[in-house]
């Protein structure tokens, strides 16, 4: 799919700020979210990320700004409301059941089922089917039997199985919480992958991550986000990833500081 940086916006925030009691957790945010690129939301733990991760998963309504979807002003109602308009959240650690099978994984409280009344029963050859194609086109080819445990899949793997759930039930946008942070360099590998095809199949992807030279492989566009601020919007190529790293480490905000106080 093609997707050009002038197709509309699927998700806007806009001078978003969200406050709890005598706690800033974000100050004036504005992102964009643009159909088939990945958005990387960058830094490192307090930084903010998790905040705005609630609020574009309809877990938190901002206390300031607006947000808008398909360019219409909306108000999430929760998390139901935030997937009911295709917004899927994969938090870390991947909601998986090691002792139940791939399929059983994929199908997960929506499954499948065959015969009518008192005879309707779960349709395992239907359910995978769908599933062992849909990890399959994700590029997860070591697995063949949707009978496996997923406990026996890498943690790579159980993180695709989960990306590849969420487009089959209708994501259009996919929001990845740190989703290589517990992974080796080979599992890590696997989902970055796994972000490029989604990207490929013109899904977006807000990918939050501390990992600098991960999101400079597989991203478009750059957020850095420090101190529950906005410190830097930049695309692919405008920045080394030194430069990067600075960024999130608060080099920036911090000499911003200085001069505020100078």
């Amino acid at each position: 799919m093609t997707i050009t940086v002038t197709d509309p916006p699927l998700i806007e925030l806009q001078g978003v700020t969200k406050q709890f009691t005598g706690v800033r957790a974000c100050s004036d945010v504005s992102l964009t979210v643009r159909p088939g690129q990945v958005l990387c939301l960058l830094g490192h733990n307090g930084a903010g990320k998790s905040t705005l991760i609630k609020i574009l998963s309809g877990v938190y309504a901002p206390t300031e700004g607006t947000m808008l979807i398909d360019g219409e002003h909306v108000t999430l109602g929760g998390p139901r409301d935030a997937l009911d308009r295709g917004i899927a959240t994969v938090h870390q650690g991947a909601g998986t059941v090691p002792l139940m099978s791939v399929a059983r994984n994929f199908f997960l409280g929506a499954e499948p089922t065959k015969g009518r009344g008192l005879f309707r029963r779960f349709d395992a050859a239907t359910a995978a089917r769908i599933a062992l194609r849909e990890i399959q086109q994700l590029g997860i080819r070591r697995i063949r039997d949707a009978d496996q445990l997923v406990g026996t899949m890498s943690g790579g793997e159980r993180q695709a199985l989960v990306i590849a759930r969420a487009l089959h039930f209708g994501a259009r946008v996919l929001i990845l919480d740190e989703p290589t942070s517990a992974l080796g360099v080979r599992e890590a590998e696997t989902v970055l992958r796994a972000v490029e095809t989604a990207r490929d199949r013109g899904i977006s992807v807000v990918l939050i991550t501390h990992q600098a030279h991960q999101a400079l492989r597989v991203g478009d566009h750059f957020a850095v986000i420090a101190h529950g601020r906005l410190i830097a919007s930049f695309a692919r190529g405008e920045k080394e990833a030194a430069e990067v790293i600075d960024l999130m480490a608060g080099g920036a905000a911090m000499k911003e500081l200085e001069r505020e106080q100078a």
